[in-house]
């Protein structure tokens, strides 16, 4: 009888056992089990996660690409002035013979556009001739600078020594310059300047107009 008892009771111990391993909780699944993860590092360096239910698509990686620098525009190229057409004109001109005994005419051709060009070309052919019959008077007088305003030239001269003449000569040499600057009509008067200043005489002997005129000339 008392092993019956025993029986009994070791019979309901296991049971109890049985009974409490049967109420232990299973472990639960991981959140993600059956599910594919992949993990993509895009080109900026951060990572993305994709998940889609067992089937894996392919992430493609941005890959950032150089800016492209504007091109930078060739300069627009600087038109030249187009020079303006020149006049040519054939002018008397003066000279004296070589003993200084009076003036010589003779003609040139002078090409110009304007009217301080005429002018200034005009004098220059005062001051070279191939003729030896022909001496020039105003050879080595440099005109600084030339100007035309309201019918009057004004010229401005410098003098070396070696330019010097005699009474004669310097006489020739006013009247040259005057017979070949009044041929133009519309010049009404010079003033003669040297080096900036007016002298009485242009070489010491001849006394000089300001202004020289077609009257006070002689012409």
């Amino acid at each position: 009888m008392n092993k019956k008892w025993t029986y009994a009771g070791i019979s309901a111990l296991l049971l109890l056992v049985i009974a409490g391993c049967g109420d232990k909780p299973a472990a639960a699944p991981a959140d993600n089990a059956g599910q594919d993860s992949t993990t993509v590092v895009n080109g900026a360096g951060s990572t993305a996660k994709s998940t889609n239910g067992g089937s894996e698509d392919a992430i493609a990686t941005a890959t950032a690409q150089p800016t492209a620098e504007p091109a930078t525009p060739s300069p627009a190229a600087t038109e030249q002035p187009t020079a303006p057409d020149k006049k040519s004109l054939n002018i008397s001109v003066y000279f004296t013979d070589p003993q200084q005994m009076e003036l010589v005419p003779a003609k040139a051709d002078i090409s110009y556009a304007n009217d301080v060009e005429k002018y200034s070309e005009a004098y220059k052919a005062l001051q070279s001739s191939t003729n030896p019959d022909q001496i020039p008077l105003w050879g080595k007088i440099e005109l600084k600078s030339l100007k035309f305003a309201d019918g009057q030239i004004t010229m401005d001269i410098h003098k070396p020594d070696e330019a010097q003449l005699g009474a004669g000569g310097e006489a020739f040499a006013i009247s040259a310059l005057a017979e070949t600057l009044f041929q133009f009509k519309e010049v009404k008067s010079i003033e003669v300047l040297v080096d900036g200043e007016k002298v009485e005489s242009l070489m010491g002997h001849v006394d000089l107009e300001h202004p020289m005129t077609r009257e006070n000339s002689g012409l």
